[in-house]
């Protein structure tokens, strides 16, 4: 160190021999915790917390849950059934419409709520990142499963009003868990990606608002794939199917709903090759996702 005056000019050697001594920069709290029961004992807690906060002091209470999927329900099924008599013309598929019409909404209402729910669920926990030590992949996590929560109790209408409809238990059934598991796979990647980018772009979540609108109307929810497949040639409807939420729709109204409806697998060629093109994406997409939080994980409240 030379010293000029009121000037103190420190060399390198100096200046890392007193960082060594200060010691380096303690990163903040990780994406994961060492302990896995502690870590999911706190996701669970917060989701509940947040799904019982969401209905208090509500007269209907979790009613309200069920009014948006059914209103879309209802206005689709009016003009598209009724009007466009998309389940008019023959064939169990179609005789079904509604109750696939219905499925679709309710997943779809799962994956939206998921990962739009996810997009500002660390901007808007700030004061509680700042200030307690956790594991930071709980507040997205929590998104999910609080959506998972819904999507449960929605399954009960769905299974009431597919009873209803003349719907009968079928043994694929118990294809269902998977399919849902599969569809909760894709929307944690995400909900991780979203998260974790929104911290730097904040012009992510109308970005995403609008990708949604655009996967909506890309996904065999409205449109039967019967009438798709009469508009696009063999090797578009591969393509089209290579949409992770096209195979959930399709395999999960095929298992549930009615083998009328085209399995995913046969609409992508009938291999297992073919259908596991979309379980790598969905895979992928968690491995991308969970990759991209633990990187930003931390350091996020210093950058926010």
């Amino acid at each position: 160190m030379s010293g000029t005056g009121a000037t103190t000019v420190w060399s390198t050697d100096e200046l890392e021999r007193v960082a060594d001594a200060l010691g380096r920069p303690i990163p903040g709290p990780g994406a994961l915790s060492g302990d896995w029961r502690r870590f999911w004992h706190l996701t669970f807690n917060v989701a509940y917390m947040n799904w019982k906060l969401r209905f208090f002091g509500s007269a209907l209470g979790y009613l309200w849950q069920l009014v948006r999927p059914l209103l879309l329900f209802l206005v689709l099924y009016v003009f598209f059934s009724l009007v466009a008599r998309f389940g008019a013309h023959g064939g169990a598929s179609n005789r079904y419409y509604s109750v696939q019409l219905l499925v679709a909404i309710v997943l779809f209402t799962f994956f939206s709520e998921a990962t739009s729910g996810a997009v500002r669920s660390v901007v808007a926990n700030e004061a509680l990142v700042r200030k307690i030590q956790f594991p930071r992949l709980a507040i997205p996590l929590s998104v999910v499963l609080l959506a998972l929560f819904n999507l449960s109790l929605n399954m009960i209408v769905v299974i009431v009003f597919a009873l209803i409809a003349g719907v009968r238990p079928m043994v694929t059934w118990l294809e269902a868990p998977a399919i849902v598991l599969l569809l909760v796979v894709l929307a944690t990647g995400i909900a991780l990606l979203l998260s974790s980018l929104f911290v730097y772009l904040r012009d992510l979540e109308p970005i995403w608002e609008v990708t949604l609108q655009v996967i909506f109307y890309a996904s065999p929810i409205i449109i039967p794939i019967a009438t798709v497949r009469k508009y696009l040639s063999r090797t578009l409807v591969h393509v089209y199917m290579l949409n992770p939420l096209a195979v959930v729709f399709e395999q999960f109204k095929h298992a549930f709903v009615t083998h009328g409806a085209p399995s995913a697998a046969a609409l992508m060629g009938g291999t297992a090759l073919s259908i596991a093109i979309p379980v790598v994406i969905c895979l992928a997409t968690l491995g991308i996702g969970f990759h991209v939080f633990r990187r930003i994980a931390p350091r996020v409240a210093e950058d926010l």
